[in-house]
């Protein structure tokens, strides 16, 4: 019985051992391993190889890594293998961390790693080390924002296993390799990431094959060709942003219902043609950016459609002109984003079911009609933005119900009434206001000036103020401040000096009636200031000096005296200066050329004298130089030679005694030469090479002393003026551009170039130059000899004047290929014969005088030259036939044109001149925003 009893216990003992290796064996397989020492201290060499940036209120994860914590699987940003204990798993995003990794990197000692995530860091412009290939089973890599530079090694190549690669917005380039070795060797990829990375290339074709990608931004890349369609059918793709490239053509092909795409973003690329009505298949797809493409045709109606739209922005594209019966369904758009897309009529009521709009954009369109009332339901809205349309009314008072209003902005409407600014004292979120240019009267109550919120942005410009407003005292963060074309009367306050020093970048005061400043100041205190103008204005004394930071300053059209203070020569930044129109005097200061930035340059219309100093330097980025109407003396600088991107010089109305400068034919860029009114003599000549003068569209030499035979050389080699495209209807302008503050922060606004030229017999002041005009002014000059027949290949010429020379023979018959001329004067001279009977086919020719030549025979009749009156014709005692009362003998019939003679050559097209009529000195103006003083003359086929 005691064996038995044994036997049974040491079963029992058997059975409780084996029991406890289960629990033991089950315990055990639940505990996670250890990190592994080698990994634990090669990151703690890594550690110690990175400063962390105190400066940073980021939390670094690294702080917390100690050597005496054995397993480094518990550290930040560390994850581990469950089952083997090696680090997988890397991210130190947004760690504070500073320093260089080289290929010797104890961080590619981690051969595990599946994941390394070090985005939002500073590597110190150090390029991604090639050491990187030892990381063989990465499957996601992010080193976006992180400060890595150069050329992204060929080594990446070697992680074939990435599902997510991510070098975002480092200065990094693409080369070699580029775009399609990544396309051939990453075939797993899922996401592509390399926004701001410089490819510089075309997107591979084959990148349409990775049909896992569901991801791929290549945003700001320099790409360029055309955009691969087959990209917009990948199966799986929900984000495509190929934004901000604008070389980057393509067209948008039709969708289907299965498209996946979620977010579609191409805003500044060039895509053409229209938008398919099958955009509204993209039933999943919450955010649209197409600004700034050029896209066309009507905006589909299928919109309707899309449904989870968030983010809409359709701006600035040439849609046929249509209205917004489209909008309305999509009631979880926060944005929508519509500025210069040719709307027209009124705001549509549907847009107040968009009850969770944060944005609305609406500007430089042409809508009509009241500001709604309904707006004021849209209670989320923090921006409202509709300048330059045509909205009329009283703004609504409703409108200070919107308590999360920030930016508010009614620039260049038809709004009237009279508003107390009151109205937006509830708005105590508003930074942004700009009530500019309407037909507003402001009433400011003065007991208030203390209580107002704190603006950034404040344009009050033409709503009938009559003093400064008194609350501007207390605002201390304006950025920019527009109180232009009021009734300010007398001396700028001394506190408007103190106003915002820190803060304000642009200041326009001009179209007042201001004399001076209470305390002139030896210069603005105004430490960010960029953009001053105070043109159309009394004032007087000496030319104030703006700050340092200044890019921009117009005080044209003032009554300033005395000379340019050496000081101006400080202002290294600027870019745009505009003293025309005042009483300066003395000397061109030399100093001038110490300005390397200039990019404008206008001293018309003073008394400035003595020589142009040769003040252009090698570098010298001038596009425009404008020093007519002064007593300047001496000869042409040959420094000038060195403004390679000059396009427009009018030095007129001086006292230059110099040969014809045929050397300034060397600059690329020239458009504009006016050299009239001096003492240019000598004869044109020859140009030297095949490219003399290769853009020039526009020159005037009139009165002058220059001799011989009219430029025939020349005639043939003016390209420009050879043909021209009549599509493009823009304005000459400088190469650079003046800022101004917008809905989206700093935009663009152009300097126009000006010019006045003897038009039609009357001096006419062009405040803005078509990009295609194209003339000729010889007149008032020695020339001799023919008119050349090959001045009928300037076809582009829109007017043509060779009077007060002597010349002699016959008017050529070539003229009439001229088909676009609309002013031709040939009078004062000697030539002799029939006016040619093709002349009669110039249909847009308005304005013709041969009067006082040895001309003879019938006049032609019909068409334009009906229109002219006897003084065309006068001092030709051989001519005969209307409007002369002298009829001609033996001929009933006028003169008509060869049968072989092709008529109405010319493009048939209606388009704007920006002219006007004015006396010498009529004041010129510096452009911000808007045209002031202009009228426009359309052009009309006989």
């Amino acid at each position: 019985m005691s064996l038995s009893l044994s036997f049974v216990m040491f079963m029992q003992f058997l059975f409780l051992l084996s029991l406890l290796s289960l629990v033991s064996a089950a315990s055990f397989s639940s505990v996670q391993p250890l990190c592994h020492d080698d990994e634990s201290f090669a990151l703690l060499q890594f550690k110690e190889s990175l400063i962390i940036n105190q400066s940073t209120s980021a939390y670094s994860k690294i702080s917390s890594w100690m050597a005496q914590s054995s397993d480094c699987c518990t550290w930040d940003g560390i994850q581990c293998d469950e089952n083997t204990g090696h680090v997988i798993n890397l991210d130190l995003s947004n760690s504070s961390l500073y320093g260089s990794i080289n290929s010797n990197s104890s961080l590619f000692q981690l051969v595990h790693l599946q994941k390394l995530n070090l985005s939002i860091n500073n590597f110190n412009h150090s390029e991604i080390p090639v050491g990187v290939r030892r990381l063989s089973k990465l499957t996601h890599l992010d080193l976006s924002y992180s400060g890595f530079s150069g050329k992204i090694p060929s080594e990446i190549l070697q992680l074939s296993k990435l599902v997510s690669l991510n070098l975002a917005l480092n200065p990094l380039k693409l080369h070699k390799p580029g775009l399609k070795s990544i396309a051939e060797k990453l075939t797993n990829l899922e996401e592509l990431i390399l926004s701001e990375v410089d490819i510089s290339s075309t997107i591979p074709s084959i990148l349409a094959n990775l049909s896992s990608l569901t991801t791929i931004s290549l945003r700001d890349c320099g790409l360029h060709g055309e955009f691969p369609t087959g990209i917009f059918q990948l199966p799986n793709l929900k984000i495509l942003s190929v934004r901000y490239n604008p070389k980057l053509t393509g067209r948008v092909p039709e969708f289907n219902r299965s498209c996946p795409l979620e977010d579609l973003r191409l805003a500044g690329a060039s895509f053409y043609g229209k938008l398919p009505d099958s955009m509204g298949n993209l039933q999943s797809l919450y955010e649209l950016d197409v600004r700034s493409c050029n896209f066309s045709g009507p905006i589909p109606s299928s919109f309707a459609n899309l449904t989870k739209l968030r983010y809409l922005d359709l701006s600035e594209n040439i849609f046929s002109r249509g209205t917004l019966s489209w909008v309305g369904k999509q009631t979880k758009l926060t944005m929508l984003l519509l500025a210069n897309i040719s709307l027209y009529g009124d705001i549509p009521f549907s847009i107040g079911n968009l009850t969770k709009l944060t944005s609305l954009v609406l500007g430089r369109n042409e809508l009509t009609g009241p500001i709604p009332l309904w707006l004021a339901n849209l209670t989320q809205l923090n921006t409202l933005w509709f300048p330059y349309n045509k909205l009329c009314g009283p703004i609504p008072t409703s409108i200070s119900s919107l308590l999360n209003l920030h930016i508010l902005d009614l620039y260049s409407n038809n709004l009237s009434g009279t508003i107390e600014f009151d109205l937006f004292r509830k708005l105590h979120n508003l930074s942004n206001l700009d009530l500019s240019y309407n037909n507003l009267s402001l009433v400011i109550d003065p007991s208030t000036d203390s209580t107002f919120q704190k603006f950034k942005v404040l344009g009050l410009g033409s709503c009938n103020l009559s003093d400064f407003p008194k609350f501007l005292r207390n605002q201390d963060q304006l950025e920019v401040l527009e109180l232009s074309q009021n009734n300010i009367h007398g001396q700028i306050p001394k506190w408007i000096s103190n106003l915002s020093i820190d803060t304000l970048v642009f200041v326009s005061m001009s179209g007042n009636s201001l004399t001076g400043f209470d305390q002139t100041p030896n210069a603005f205190p105004w430490r960010s200031l960029q953009i001053l103008n105070l043109l159309n204005n009394k004032l007087q004394g000496a030319l104030p000096i703006p700050p340092p930071s200044i890019l921009a300053y117009s005080v044209s059209n003032n009554m300033l005296t005395g000379d340019i203070s050496q000081m101006i020569c400080e202002l290294s930044s600027l870019s745009y200066l505009d003293v025309s129109y005042n009483n300066l005097s003395g000397f061109l200061p030399h100093c001038l050329g110490d300005l390397r930035n200039l990019s404008v340059l206008n001293l018309q219309n003073n008394n400035f004298h003595g020589s142009i100093p040769q003040i252009f330097m090698e570098g010298c980025k001038l596009g425009m130089i404008q020093l007519s109407q002064n007593r300047l003396e001496g000869s042409l600088p040959r420094s000038l030679a060195n403004c390679t991107m000059l396009e427009f010089l009018d030095i007129g109305n001086n006292h230059i005694i110099d040969f014809f400068p045929s050397w300034l034919g060397n600059l690329p860029e020239l458009r504009v030469l006016i050299l009239q009114s001096n003492g240019i003599y000598g004869f044109i000549g020859k140009p030297n090479t095949i490219q003399k003068f290769p853009k020039l569209q526009v020159i005037d030499v009139s009165n002058n002393n220059i001799s011989g035979k009219l430029p025939s050389k020349y005639f043939q080699i003016w390209k420009a003026m050879q043909s021209f495209d009549e599509s493009h209807l823009t304005y000459m302008q400088a190469n650079g551009q003046l800022q101004k503050y917008g809905s989206n922060g700093w935009s663009v606004t152009p300097y126009a170039y000006s010019m006045a030229l003897t038009n039609k017999g009357i001096k006419t002041k062009y405040l803005k130059i078509q990009d295609f005009f194209v003339a000729i002014d010889l007149s008032g000059n020695k020339f001799e000899g023919e008119i050349p027949k090959n001045l009928g290949n300037l076809k582009a010429l829109h007017m043509l004047n060779l009077s007060n020379n002597i010349l002699t023979g016959l008017i050529p018959s070539s003229l009439a290929t001229l088909t676009n001329l609309e002013s031709l004067d040939l009078s004062q001279n000697m030539l002799v014969g029939e006016i040619p009977p093709q002349l009669a086919e110039l249909t847009f020719l308005a304005f013709l005088n041969v009067s006082h030549n040895n001309l003879s025979g019938p006049i032609p009749q019909g068409k334009q030259f009906l229109t002219f009156q006897n003084s065309s014709f006068d001092g030709n005692v051989e001519l005969c036939g209307s409007p002369l009362s002298k009829r001609c003998a033996n001929s009933e019939d006028p003169p008509t044109p060869p049968s072989n003679f092709v008529a109405n050559q010319g493009s048939k097209f209606s388009f704007e001149f920006g002219w006007k009529v004015v006396a010498m000195g009529y004041g010129s103006g510096f452009i911000v925003g808007v045209f002031v003083g202009q009228i426009i003359i359309t052009r009309k086929s006989g």
